[in-house]
């Protein structure tokens, strides 16, 4: 009795510790965040994880400071999203800014190492003030050590940061190693520098949410893969998000049971392609009525827009897609398109995810602007990124393929699996009227109606040198088939391709031209 008695005693003081801790930084410091349209760091887990399974980590662990009371920083643990074990940190901002210690550096580290030996996502939750100004070097110690974490981490299993408030400095650089980046409209920031240092340093005046808010890393750096306009709507987003990915590198994404029938035909495909070549179109008209229940997840919406990435299922199976996007500078491949897709193309080869390819590109864009930001090196990205890729390889040419443009699209001699076109898809090293003009300049210029001559020419080179049946008889193109079957022929693909197993040489690593 005496025994059970201490015992019980030792329990209720524990419990009141626990409770102390689980408050954060204060009623009142609880109520501050709210009002900036915030939650607190346990609030935000209880929307990531179903609904009782969070298991918290390190509840006692806090740095000797009596400044941060019974609470630390950082809430750490494992839970499950959809019934999948899931890994999560989250940055409490009521507890000292949420700032970076020694302690909330190795309580993130474990959780971590957690994520690493078991095999599951870990998912990040940024807001936080920086490293911890009173501890110094411990701190930027604590940084490095969690930057490692991330980079041996990286194509092993799936890691996601949320930006839920401020990331600055060297704080900005563990949501950078991770591969996908979700930022809240109004709350969420990420900068190297602040508007007042970058004020006083070139005299430029910006604000914060200019500088580093959700729509600017989203549409022009390209940091942010979605941008968010709640977190209520953040969390619905990366739980879609986990739903499509594997836990690690050794499984297979999860399989559903679709409802949507793999043999539908769609009559309206035929149609979205205009006559006119010059004419653009919705290519997500195309993808989202081939795909699973029109249900494709976007990425990196906003930026980069004449290319669309993002994940579906074919048949319950997760693919990766990448398209081009006619509406967008004609579907152009450039800079940020290249680099946009050689990461997303990267990510689902490292887990175990098949590629779709649609493809309609006249080109890579020309212009100085272009070459001097180096699109020979950043074009070259993609080259490698679909080169490399072991996973099953499907591309569908829905109209044109031009020039080194058609080679970079998962094309035949990159090692695509299948590679199907429509009747529309054309192929060559340039547009015909291009072509005609180089070929039959002269016969052009001594012509009496050289406008008619070059649409007679025009005519003939596209018959006999660009329709998709001469590179079918070249086993560049495996079949010419009828837009309203694509749907059947890629889910075929994939299940031929199911147990595709392909290795590459004993190396290191390559040398991706960064």
């Amino acid at each position: 009795m005496v025994i059970r008695r201490v015992i019980d005693d030792k329990q209720d003081e524990l419990n009141e510790l626990r409770d102390k801790s689980r408050s954060g930084g204060g009623q009142r410091r609880v109520e501050a965040q709210h009002k900036k349209g915030k939650l607190t760091a346990r609030e935000r887990i209880s929307l990531l994880l179903d609904q009782g399974t969070f298991q918290e980590l390190d509840p006692f662990a806090v740095e000797r400071s009596a400044e941060s009371g019974l609470a630390e920083a950082v809430v750490t643990g494992y839970g499950k999203v959809d019934g999948r074990l899931t890994f999560v940190y989250s940055q409490d901002f009521t507890v000292m800014g949420g700032s970076l210690s020694e302690v909330v550096a190795k309580k993130i580290c474990k959780v971590m190492d957690h994520a690493m030996s078991t095999g599951a996502p870990m998912v990040g939750l940024i807001d936080s003030a920086g490293a911890r100004i009173q501890e110094g070097v411990e701190s930027l110690a604590g940084y490095s050590s969690i930057f490692h974490r991330n980079t041996r981490a990286s194509g092993v299993i799936p890691q996601i940061s949320a930006i839920l408030g401020p990331a600055a400095g060297g704080a900005t650089y563990s949501p950078a190693l991770t591969d996908f980046i979700m930022m809240v409209d109004g709350i969420g920031q990420m900068y190297i520098t602040g508007p007042d240092v970058i004020k006083s340093v070139t005299g430029e005046e910006v604000t914060h949410e200019e500088l580093g808010g959700a729509n600017s890393h989203a549409s022009i750096s390209g940091v942010a893969h979605f941008a968010l306009e709640s977190e209520k709507e953040c969390f619905q987003e990366l739980r879609r998000l986990i739903g499509f990915l594997p836990q690690n590198n050794s499984e297979e994404p999860p399989r559903t049971n679709s409802k949507d029938d793999p043999a539908r035909r769609d009559e309206a495909l035929p149609y979205i392609i205009p006559d006119d070549p010059k004419l653009p179109y919705d290519m997500l008209d195309i993808i989202n009525r081939v795909v699973d229940n029109e249900d494709f997840m976007e990425i990196h919406k906003s930026f980069a827009q004449n290319i669309l990435v993002g994940f579906s299922r074919m048949d319950g199976r997760t693919v990766g897609i990448v398209a081009q996007q006619p509406q967008f500078l004609a579907g152009v491949l450039d800079i940020n398109a290249s680099v946009k897709a050689a990461r997303f193309v990267r990510f689902c080869d490292a887990f175990n995810i098949p590629l779709v390819t649609f493809i309609d590109v006249p080109g890579f864009m020309p212009g100085t602007q272009q070459e001097y930001g180096g699109i020979i090196r950043h074009g070259a990205k993609l080259i490698y990124a679909y080169a490399e890729a072991t996973v099953p390889k499907i591309s569908i040419l829905t109209r044109k393929a031009y020039g080194g443009a058609y080679i970079v699209m998962s094309s035949k001699n990159l090692k695509g699996d299948v590679n199907f076109s429509w009747p529309s898809g054309h192929i060559a090293v340039m547009g015909a009227e291009g072509a005609v003009n180089v070929i039959h300049r002269e016969e052009l210029k001594n012509s009496d109606d050289p406008d008619k001559r070059r649409k007679e020419l025009v005519e003939d080179y596209e018959d006999k040198l660009m329709n998709p049946y001469i590179a079918a008889n070249l086993g560049m193109i495996d079949d010419v088939i009828d837009p309203s079957s694509t749907r059947l022929h890629i889910i075929h693909a994939l299940e031929m391709l199911d147990n595709k197993r392909d290795m590459l040489p004993p190396k290191k690593h390559g040398s991706i031209p960064l």
